[in-house]
Formats: C-alpha cells, sequence, structure tokens
C-alpha cells in the first residue's frame, strides 16, 4: 500500500518585533507624565509662596513687639491680641458672629431642604421660571438690597437687632443652596422612597429615614457655605447694627481703622481671630465640601 504524505500549509506568523512591546491596560502615559518634573513644581512653589507670604506677614505684626522692625517675631509677644479682645470688646465681637452664623447656618439649611426637595421631586406650572429666578437673583449684589430690607426692617423694629442681620443673610444665600439641594436629591433615586411608602411610610417619615441620611454632604457644603458668607459678610452688619455690643467681627475690624491712624499690630491680631474659625471649620469639613459641591452641581 503506498502512502502519500500530504504537506499541510500553514500559514506564516510574522515574527513581533523586538522594539514594540504590548502596552499595558491602564499603563499609558498621559501628556503630563512627560513633562520634567520641575515644570510642575517650580509654578507650584511660586504660587504657594505669593499665598504664604500675606499670611505670614499678618503673623508678623501680630507677634511681634510694637514699634519693633523685624522680619522675624522673635521674641513672640501676645499683647496685640490681649488688646483686642479686651480693649477693642472683640470677645463680643466673637459671639455676636458666632450667633449669627450658626442661626443663618439652621436657617438657611432648613428652608432650602424644604424647598430643594420640592424643585427636585414636584411639578408645576411656574417650575422653569421659578428657577430661572432663583438664578438670576445670583447677579443682583447685596447693595441693592440694603435700602429696602432697611425699610422693612424699620417697619417691624428690628433694626439694631441681630435678627435683621440673620434674616438678610438668610435670604441672601437661599437661592444658591436651594439649588443645590435640588440637584443634590434629583441623585437620590426615586425608587427609595417608594419602596419606604410602600413600607408604611409617610411622604415625610420616608424621607426623614431614607433620603435624608444620603444628603449629609449636601447638607454640610450648603451648611458651611452659608455660615462662613455670614461671618464675613460686612455690609448687612454694618447698616443695620449701630451699637457696639451689637456688631460682628467684619465690623469690629473695619473700627480698627481711622482716617488719622491704624493699629496694624491689633489689625492683624484682629484678621487672626477672625480667621482661626473658618480655618478650623474647612479643615474638618473638606472631604464633604466638595462632594457636596460636585454632587449637586451635577444634575441640575
Amino acid at each position: 500500500m503506498i502512502t502519500k504524505d500530504i504537506d499541510t500549509v500553514v500559514p506564516a506568523v510574522p515574527a513581533p518585533v523586538a522594539d514594540e512591546q504590548p502596552q499595558r491596560p491602564g499603563k499609558r502615559r498621559r501628556a503630563w507624565d512627560e513633562a520634567p518634573r520641575w515644570q510642575i513644581y517650580v509654578p507650584l512653589g511660586i504660587y504657594l509662596l505669593f499665598t504664604l507670604i500675606p499670611f505670614y506677614w499678618i503673623l508678623l505684626f501680630a507677634l511681634r513687639k510694637p514699634g519693633s522692625t523685624s522680619l522675624v517675631p522673635w521674641p513672640m509677644t501676645f499683647e496685640h491680641f490681649e488688646k483686642v479682645w479686651n480693649e477693642r470688646s472683640f470677645g463680643t465681637y466673637f459671639e455676636n458672629s458666632v450667633y449669627v452664623g450658626v442661626a443663618t447656618l439652621f436657617m438657611t439649611t432648613l428652608v432650602a431642604l424644604a424647598g430643594g426637595y420640592a424643585l427636585a421631586r414636584f411639578d408645576f406650572k411656574i417650575k422653569r421660571a421659578f428657577m430661572l429666578a432663583l438664578l438670576c437673583s445670583q447677579f443682583v449684589p447685596g447693595a441693592l438690597l440694603l435700602v429696602p430690607l432697611f425699610q422693612i426692617f424699620a417697619e417691624l423694629q428690628m433694626i439694631n437687632s441681630l435678627g435683621s442681620v440673620i434674616i438678610a443673610e438668610t435670604v441672601f444665600q437661599l437661592p444658591l443652596s436651594m439649588i443645590l439641594i435640588s440637584g443634590f436629591i434629583r441623585n437620590v433615586p426615586y425608587s427609595l422612597e417608594e419602596a419606604a411608602w410602600v413600607d408604611g411610610c409617610n411622604r415625610f417619615t420616608g424621607f426623614r429615614v431614607v433620603v435624608l441620611p444620603l444628603l449629609r454632604p449636601g447638607l454640610i457644603a450648603v451648611g458651611s457655605f452659608a455660615f462662613v458668607h455670614s461671618w464675613n459678610h460686612f455690609l448687612f452688619a454694618l447698616m443695620f447694627l449701630s451699637n457696639q455690643d451689637k456688631q460682628t467681627i467684619p465690623v469690629g475690624l473695619n473700627s480698627l481703622m481711622s482716617a488719622d491712624s491704624v493699629d496694624l499690630g491689633a489689625l492683624a491680631a484682629g484678621g487672626i481671630i477672625a480667621a482661626v474659625p473658618v480655618v478650623i471649620v474647612f479643615a474638618f469639613i473638606q472631604k464633604w465640601l466638595i462632594t457636596g459641591f460636585s454632587a449637586g452641581a451635577v444634575k441640575g
């Protein structure tokens, strides 16, 4: 028996080129990775330098002795802090600012939470017009509101009262706060509330048990923004408060500057007292603040 070998033809596979290496997924070099490190760190270092120099200058005037011209605050003294806290009534200003800031925080958060829920969950005829009015209100400067607010508070006999400043700050913060809260509520699935209703909860209970815990980053963002704005706002406190025992820290800082002279040491110490609470607040809520603002601004 004659057996014939059948040659099978196998297609030739080109050998891999030595210079070409397969790229692993996720290992692609980005454009900024190819830049030298000094092109990244040098601009950041210059920006950091220009940012920290004013803070160092404030610390220098606040901690060095009166009349000293040294560029190093040594030996340090707390004479300026004692002066502004005791002689210039900064203790009273601080208490008033804390009261205004905390009250504005709670009022803004509660009203914005109710209004934001209505904008996110209900449909009504003037909803688009109302949202447009909220957005347009952000272009109105606070100075234009002084005359009508002053007349309203005068009729209500609330001039020279911290309540007038709290109401004015709350009204000024509500439009942006409602927009942020409504955007954050839209990110919460509506099916979660429906499941709570099926389990026997009413709308308020379902919102409190299911939705409200998920809104913590947004509430922290809105509340912190309202607190910081009311803490630093100067115009409303200046116009609505006349007695010294009712004034806040921004007005107290303005009182340290006169037409004839400026006490730079006391002014620097007062500026540090005004800045420390805000820095502490942002240091603790930075993560929640970024998460809340980004989540509330994505869907609006």
